[in-house]
This record gives structure tokens, C-alpha cells and sequence, in this order.
């Protein structure tokens, strides 16, 4: 079973990326699109999911995004 999961939301196609992590990958793309939780997201109109990836342990996915956010944009 699925713990955690690594996603990656954009405003519009090569726009903003947001990278994160979360135990309830339906709440949190929900929360995304409804901007409900003030910040960054809000702030570049983040709601499209386009990358998604689960993980059993929450550790294992932070790790992930940690490299990933180290990536160059290209």
C-alpha cells in the first residue's frame, strides 16, 4: 500500500513547477486547484498535476524531491 507520494504541478505547459510531498495525493491536487492553502502555489496558479509518483514510505519520496529540486530546469 501506497504511503506517500512525489508530485509535480505546473500553471501551463513549460510554466512554473511545483514539486512536493504528500500522504493524500487526492486531497492535497484538490487543494491545489481550489486554492485553499495560501503560498507559493496560490500565488503562480499551480493546478495542473502532471507527474505523480507513489512510495511506501514517506522518507523515500522527500529524499526524491530533494534530488529532483536540485535537477536544472532543462
Amino acid at each position: 500500500m501506497t504511503s506517500a507520494w512525489l508530485y509535480i504541478m505546473t500553471n501551463q505547459p513549460n510554466g512554473i513547477l511545483y514539486t512536493g510531498v504528500t500522504t493524500d495525493i487526492i486531497r492535497r491536487v484538490w487543494e491545489h486547484r481550489e486554492g485553499l492553502v495560501e503560498g507559493f502555489t496560490k500565488r503562480y496558479g499551480l493546478k495542473r498535476l502532471v507527474y505523480v509518483e507513489p512510495y511506501l514510505e514517506i522518507a523515500a519520496a522527500i529524499q526524491r524531491e530533494r534530488n529532483i529540486k536540485h535537477w536544472p530546469r532543462k
